[in-house]
């Protein structure tokens, strides 16, 4: 970045003059300074008429007033995570990310939103939660029967969400979230805002900006998420990391003392379970090889979650693996509901599904059946509500220089898409952390200096910069 652009960035911003929020205190023990307020926006903005929907926003006032740089917006991910949760109870502690909590707590009033049809904004996303999910149909139907009763459930699954939701079951797409951005900003009375997005957020940050290059400040990209990528390219891509980060468990269980299964083939144990099930308490029944490996995966995102997952493998009341399910979790319909409107299922038929399967089980021969593109894919096979941002290119002409934050083992999101991410960002610099986990926010030390480095000044790393 040259340095006249980056005096520019340091200059303070003059904000547009906007209705003034009302904040109300809403601290907590995490975070005492914590205040609450929400926006109004249109459910469907060709068709105002719909109705209206608020999205609830905290904001943590920047501790350094005299030094303030502005608000920095922040995205969890998900689709369907609650940045309002993330903020307000202790996402942004010392101890999640480090060093970087004192710049940005001191140079920025943070703020945490819910997008449209999450969390604590309203109408909140409702859906029966074991309607999402049938264990007698799974996700990977092999037969024309298992076939037409998968997407007869998945089409009812949708169906039910939308009763309980209404109208905005079919406006919770990216687009539409990222005009609630716009809206936000200008709620705030800032010119430019800074934008830290990890996984689902960068899908999130991205499009904003390719709306509005000219109202970022700064943004971080981490955990990057590429909307331009064919869904079954992607799908393979992500199953293929997911098998890369299982099997760096499984090898790290085999050194470390630390892990319940040392000595004793974490990985055979995994392929054990998956393959035959086992009985959960919590769930009252034995719990699927879907349930198990997805509540495998989620401890595969941060490798400080490693212990934990083999002290679960290791147990023979398989509840940890059940309760750690997405399946299980209470995002679910909201993340099904995002996803379907963002990545529809590329499937024609049995035939096409089986085929891709294939692929699935080849580059993951092990994890197969769990991953987060086939699930969403899978499960919007059916999905009674049209698609308002499928998988299409976001480039990004105009903005300052874009942060994206890539990691070589993240088993989420491959460093494929983050090269294909900052390819479409003009001006961006791609910043790779080698360790394994979900994210280099959440993972790695040197990553989150950087990243907080660069939302104070404006100035990005050196290109082709590397972090362990």
């Amino acid at each position: 970045m040259n340095l006249a652009a980056a005096v520019l960035t340091l200059l303070p911003l003059v904000s547009a003059p906007t209705p003034a929020l009302t904040w109300t205190p809403c601290g907590t023990d995490q975070e005492p300074t914590a205040q609450c307020s929400q926006i109004e926006v249109p459910i469907d903005r060709a068709h105002p008429e719909t109705g209206t929907a608020h999205i609830a926003l905290t904001r943590l006032p920047a501790a350094d007033q005299r030094h303030r740089v502005g608000s920095l917006l922040v995205n969890p991910g998900g689709p369907g995570g609650s940045g309002v949760g993330f903020v307000r109870f202790g996402g942004l502690d010392t101890k999640v990310i480090g060093s970087a909590r004192k710049p940005l707590r001191d140079r920025f009033d943070i703020i945490g939103f819910d997008p449209r049809g999450v969390w604590f904004s309203d109408p909140k996303i409702s859906c029966a939660q074991a309607k999402l999910y049938d264990p007698k149909i799974g996700l990977f139907p092999s037969t024309r029967q298992q076939y037409d009763a998968f997407v007869a459930h998945n089409r009812a699954a949708g169906e039910d969400c939308l009763a309980k939701t209404g109208p905005m079951l079919g406006h919770v797409d990216t687009q539409s979230a990222a005009d609630d951005i716009d809206a936000i900003r200008g709620a705030l009375g800032e010119r430019k805002i800074s934008w830290l997005g990890v996984s689902y957020g960068t899908e999130l940050g991205a499009v904003y900006a390719s709306k509005h290059p000219d109202r970022v400040r700064t943004m971080v990209l981490d955990g990057a998420v590429d909307h331009a990528r064919p869904t079954r390219q992607a799908m393979v891509e992500e199953a293929a990391a997911t098998e890369d980060a299982l099997l760096r468990f499984a090898a790290w269980c085999d050194r470390s003392p630390e892990c319940a299964l040392h000595g004793k083939n974490a990985l055979a144990r995994y392929d054990d379970l998956v393959t035959h099930g086992a009985y959960a308490k919590v769930l009252g029944r034995k719990a699927t090889g879907e349930e198990l490996a997805s509540g495998a995966y989620g401890h595969l995102y941060l490798p400080a979650e490693w212990p934990a997952l083999g002290r679960a493998l290791a147990d023979p009341d398989a509840s940890a693996l059940a309760t750690n399910s997405s399946f299980a979790s209470d995002t679910y319909g909201a993340y099904r509901s995002i996803g379907c409107q963002d990545f529809p299922s590329p499937f024609t038929g049995l035939a096409d599904l089986r085929a891709t399967a294939r692929v699935i089980r080849a580059v993951a021969p092990h994890s197969w059946r769990y991953s987060e593109y086939w699930d969403i894919g899978a499960g919007c096979t059916g999905w009674p509500l049209p698609a308002l941002n499928p998988p299409q290119p976001h480039p990004v002409h105009g903005a300052p220089p874009i942060l994206v934050v890539g990691g070589a083992h993240d088993p989420a999101t491959p460093l494929p898409w983050a090269h294909g991410l900052a390819a479409s960002i003009d001006g961006s610099v791609l910043l790779t952390y080698l360790s394994d986990g979900h994210t280099g926010l959440l993972n790695s030390e040197c990553v989150r200096s950087a990243e907080a480095r660069y939302l104070v000044s404006g100035v990005t790393p050196p290109r082709g910069e590397f972090c362990g």
